[in-house]
């Protein structure tokens, strides 16, 4: 198992910066894969970003070029930096973890952080 705390969400105006910080509480070389997701009202939950525990990403079309996630081994934390950010980006952020075991794969999910862009 592993608990995700999300943290760094808030009010911004369009064209501006913020990053979110996922902090596992476990090893994240011992997670496959961690991800953020985001939830707008109305809409289904998308994927955002994903690092695996090689260090590979990547990005949905929507964010490419704006959105970066990384990670901190050290900190067992996975960030992510949203610049020049739209209205359309307001949302719940969830952050993820994929487990596989022999006995099959499970997701854990965070709390989620709001994010709200003004225009």
């Amino acid at each position: 198992q592993v608990q995700l705390v999300e943290s760094g969400g808030g009010l911004v105006q369009a064209g501006g910066s913020q990053r979110l910080s996922c902090a596992a509480s476990r090893t994240i070389f011992s997670i496959n894969a961690m991800g953020w997701y985001r939830q707008a009202p109305g809409k289904q939950r998308e994927l955002v970003a994903t690092i695996t525990r090689d260090g590979i990403t990547s990005c949905a079309d929507s964010v490419k070029g704006r959105f970066t996630i990384s990670s901190d081994n050290a900190k067992n934390t996975v960030y992510l930096q949203m610049n020049t950010l739209k209205p359309e980006d307001t949302a719940v952020y969830y952050c993820n973890a994929l487990i596989r075991t022999w006995s099959g794969s499970r997701d854990y999910w965070g709390q989620g952080t709001q994010v709200s862009v003004s225009s």
